[in-house]
């Protein structure tokens, strides 16, 4: 298995452009923040009604990447667990807006994912995705490392 420093230098690979790097840091987070949107919006199966209404898809799928998260690093994952408990919270919130939360997210999904793909024409580097889909969790995980190499956190 490969270790979390490799995932990040490879990722770090095709996101070395300041533009890039700068359009990764407005964009991946709203993108995150959409996704958990749409998983928000997916019918509880019957085997969840007696759950409270926060344990839906998008609370299982931030579990499941923190679980994925902890494996490569502890220290990373439980940065990642608070993040998304407040991206929760956040999401939460956008579905009380007069309008349908799957809309809110599709549009914020949409507006980030144009963000991403600038920045990959400023960098002239195709998207780490597109070679392997589990940089699509690494993504966040890169943003959350440099922070933590900011602030002198070790990993």
């Amino acid at each position: 298995m490969r270790s979390v420093g490799d995932w990040l230098h490879e990722y770090g690979l095709s996101h070395r452009h300041p533009v890039n790097k700068l359009l990764h840091f407005v964009c991946v987070p709203p993108i995150v923040l959409a996704v958990l949107g749409l998983l928000w919006c997916l019918p509880r199966p019957a085997a969840l009604a007696a759950l409270p209404p926060w344990v839906n898809f998008a609370s299982l799928a931030a579990a499941a990447a923190t679980l994925y998260y902890l494996v490569l690093s502890p220290v990373l994952a439980l940065g990642v667990a608070v993040i998304f408990i407040a991206l929760l919270f956040l999401t939460g919130a956008l579905a009380t807006l007069p309008w349908p939360l799957w809309l809110t997210s599709l549009v914020i999904f949409v507006i980030g994912w144009i963000g991403q793909f600038a920045g990959h024409a400023v960098e002239r580097a195709r998207p780490s995705f597109l070679k392997d889909l589990q940089f699509l969790l690494i993504g966040p995980l890169w943003l959350l490392a440099a922070a933590y190499r900011r602030f002198g956190v070790r990993y």
